[in-house]
């Protein structure tokens, strides 16, 4: 007779728990990679280990959904491959990427999904993709159906700008929306009309104005606005649903809140960057601020007012990181006499749930449950993993984080995880950080350490959006 390997239990005790619709101090208690009990009272249950949470916050692992590790540009790979990432993914807490399989035009998609599978192997983490629709042929109806009925991947990212690369027409966007739509899917969009853009861009260059000061004037915040009134407009005539990435500029909040009003189906995600920083810092010496080239770019302080606003009434619903970093020399400092030749992107993946809950709910501008719900909660639902990830419930995954309310830490390029020269936080000091982290019922992070004992990340597959 076979013999069952009987799973570990591990109990939680004494925590204030936090999801995103309740909070109580209570015990929560794990049995293999699962979340078997949660109580507000003293679980009695026989444990092989004992956690005491006493003093600590008790939440679920944060789910970016907006990440782009070893990504391929003409300066080289983004700085950070799964495995760097994801570690330093877990160290800020983070449990659950959604990375991009990026096709070439003429790609078949299966060895796409293949190539970009084995680079995530080395994920600490589990993790998801999103697939970017780059082109439009015969084909490609038949890969979006394909994706969704059998790969489990249902969200298809479009860039609205990058047009000599991997920006679509605007016919490829109705076809797009088309046949994401009518398959079940959601349409992410990277939301900036490349005319405008590639205008102002050689009007500066043309006039001598190379500096990163005019990457950020090149993209003005009414270029977000133009493509995401397209973007809307297209979804209502298509039904199709669709979700904003980085949403950075006040006149792009306007245009989502009364899409919404009016019943279309839009989400925004913002990021952190958009949140706490500001235009001036490009503003400085190429050293200091091409770091911060990024697009969208850097906004004023009536932006980021909106965008704290939309937080707070729900127009924006996800704060994720976009987290794509390049280091200072050697990739950034191509561009040292063109802005046009530095590698947008900025690393994030580690700092994000720390940033929200020091600037956030140590400000007063968001709730712990909301707090809980834009880094975790809501980016799960949206993106079809609630039924493993982003809550604290039996049955779901035990990706578990215990959150110290009274940590400190000063954010630099000398203490991050992130395998970046430079760090566009630099000096932000923060209180609240990740002290143990939990991922499917396995520590991997407790007060500083890594343990790496034998738990991976896979690949999930998500569920379509709920209509």
């Amino acid at each position: 007779m076979k013999e069952t390997l009987k799973s570990n239990k591990t109990l939680i005790t004494n925590g204030f728990i936090i999801t995103s619709e309740d909070k109580f101090y209570g015990d929560i208690l794990i049995e293999g990679e699962k979340i078997i009990q949660v109580s507000d009272k003293k679980i009695t249950d026989s444990a092989d280990e004992i956690v005491d949470a006493k003093g600590l916050y008790v939440i679920p692992g944060a789910v970016d959904p907006h990440v782009h590790m070893e990504l391929d540009t003409p300066a080289g790979a983004s700085c950070d491959d799964f495995f760097s990432g994801s570690k330093a993914a877990i160290a800020g807490g983070t449990t659950t990427i959604i990375d991009f399989i990026t096709p070439g035009r003429d790609e078949n998609w299966n060895e796409a999904i293949a190539k970009r599978k084995s680079q995530a192997a080395k994920s600490l983490i589990d993790y998801s993709l999103h697939a970017s629709i780059v082109g439009w042929n015969e084909h490609t109806p038949g890969e979006v159906s394909d994706f969704i009925a059998n790969e489990g991947i249902t969200s298809f990212k479009i860039y609205l700008a990058y047009q000599k690369t991997v920006g679509i027409s605007d016919s490829q966007l109705a076809l797009a929306m088309e046949a994401v739509g009518s398959a079940g899917g959601l349409v992410m969009l990277h939301a900036e009309d490349d005319a405008i853009i590639s205008h102002l861009k050689s009007k500066f260059i043309a006039e001598g104005k190379a500096s990163p000061l005019w990457h950020a004037r090149s993209r003005p915040a009414e270029a977000e606005a133009i493509a995401v009134l397209k973007a809307i407009s297209y979804a209502k005539i298509l039904q199709c649903p669709i979700y904003v990435v980085h949403v950075s500029g006040a006149p792009a909040i306007q245009l989502i809140a009364e899409a919404q009003e009016s019943g279309i189906k839009v989400f925004a995600e913002t990021c952190p960057q958009y949140l706490l920083l500001d235009e001036s810092l490009y503003d400085q010496p190429f050293e200091k601020s091409a770091k911060y080239v990024i697009s969208p770019p850097l906004r004023g302080s009536f932006d980021r007012w909106k965008l704290w606003k939309a937080l707070k009434d729900k127009t924006i619903s996800v704060v994720a990181t976009d987290h794509c970093p390049f280091n200072l020399h050697g990739q950034k400092s191509v561009g040292g006499e063109d802005f046009t030749l530095i590698p947008n992107g900025a690393g994030g993946v580690e700092h994000r749930p720390g940033l929200l809950f020091n600037f956030g709910v140590l400000n007063d501008r968001i709730t712990l449950n909301e707090w809980v719900n834009l880094i975790s909660t809501h980016p799960a639902r949206i993106f079809g993993l609630s039924h493993k990830k982003g809550d604290l419930k039996p049955g779901l995954d035990a990706d578990i984080v215990l959150w110290n309310p009274e940590q400190k830490k000063v954010i630099s390029a000398a203490n991050h995880h992130q395998r970046c020269d430079s760090n566009i936080y630099e000096g932000f000091a923060i209180q609240g950080g990740a002290q143990t982290v939990f991922s499917k019922g396995k520590k991997v992070f407790d007060s500083d350490q890594f343990f790496n004992d034998g738990v991976k990340g896979n690949f999930l597959k998500r569920t379509p959006l709920v209509r």
